[in-house]
Formats: C-alpha cells, structure tokens, sequence
C-alpha cells in the first residue's frame, strides 16, 4: 500500500513539475512581452510628447512657404506682364518703324549694285 501511495505522489510531483516548468516559461514570455510593450510605450510617449512642438514648428514652416510662394506668384506675373510689354513694343516697332520689305530678288538686286 505504501508504495502505491508513494507512486502517486510521484506521479503527481511529476505532473506538478511539468506545471510549474510550463508555468515558468509562461512567466519568462510573458516578461519578454512586456519588456517589448514597455520600450514601444517609451517611443510612443517621446514620439507624442514632441508632437504639439513639431506640428506647430511645420504649421510655421507651411506658412514660411505660402508667404515665399505669394511672392514668387507676384514676381511672375510682373515678368509676365513685362515680357508682355516687350512684345507690345516689340509689334508696334516692326508695324511703324521698320524697313520696307525687300523681296529675294530686291535683295539680289540690292547686293549686286554694291
């Protein structure tokens, strides 16, 4: 009788053993997890944390940005506007001012007399 009660207990100290050993490796996998839920938690919080400045340092540089290309849309409508008066001129000194029309064969004309 005595070695059936001691078998049993060996039994189910082996049984426990094997408990505990799973229980164990439960324990070191769930330290990992939380070692790496803890290092994301940190990046996150530094990540957030320098969020309102970044926002609000883009906000200033978007603004930075539309006021250079307000200017810019400025200095090419002058451009525009000048390259439009060049060619104004440009028209209306060939329309009044420039030489009569020499044909190809006045021109040949004209460069054989010379």
């Amino acid at each position: 009788m005595v070695i059936l009660i001691v078998t049993i207990n060996t039994f189910i100290s082996l049984i426990l053993l094997c408990v505990a050993l799973q229980v164990w490796q439960l324990k070191q996998r769930l330290a990992s997890v939380a070692d790496t839920l803890t290092a994301y938690e940190i990046c996150i919080h530094t990540t957030l944390h320098e969020a309102p400045e970044n926002i609000y340092l883009n906000q200033q540089y978007i603004y930075n940005l539309r006021q250079r290309n307000q200017i810019l849309k400025i200095q090419i409508l002058q451009v525009q506007q000048i390259i439009s008066l060049i060619v104004l001129g440009r028209q209306i000194w060939q329309r009044y001012f420039r030489r009569p029309n020499l044909t190809p064969a006045k021109t040949r004309n004209f460069q054989l007399k010379k």
